[in-house]
C-alpha cells in the first residue's frame, strides 16, 4: 500500500513537471499561473532542482513578456499619435465675418 502511494505521488510529481514544461514552451501564462498554485511536495533533491529550474524559466518568460507588452503599448500609442495628427481637420479655420 505505501509503496503503490509512493508510486502514484512520484507519477503526480512528473505529470506536474511534464505540465510545466508544456505551459513554457507555449508560453501560457495562465496553465504557469495554475501550476504555481499547485505545487507539490518533492522528495528527490533532483525533482526540486528540475523545478527550481523551471520557475526560473517562467520567471524569464514573464518579465520577457512584460517587456514585450511594454514596447507593444508605447507602439500603439505611437501609431494612435500618428493617425491622429493625419486627420483631416473637419472645420475650416477660414471664416470671414463682418
Amino acid at each position: 500500500m505505501f509503496l503503490e502511494s509512493l508510486m502514484l505521488h512520484g507519477k503526480k510529481l512528473q505529470m506536474w513537471i511534464n505540465k510545466f514544461k508544456v505551459a513554457l514552451i507555449q508560453k501560457d501564462t495562465d496553465s504557469i499561473n495554475a501550476l504555481l498554485d499547485e505545487v507539490p511536495n518533492f522528495s528527490k533533491k533532483e525533482d526540486v532542482k528540475q523545478a527550481m529550474f523551471l520557475m526560473q524559466e517562467a520567471a524569464t518568460l514573464l518579465y520577457t513578456l512584460q517587456d514585450d507588452i511594454t514596447l507593444a503599448k508605447k507602439q500603439i500609442k505611437q501609431n494612435i499619435n500618428f493617425l491622429g495628427s493625419t486627420l483631416a481637420s473637419s472645420v475650416s479655420s477660414f471664416n470671414i465675418k463682418s
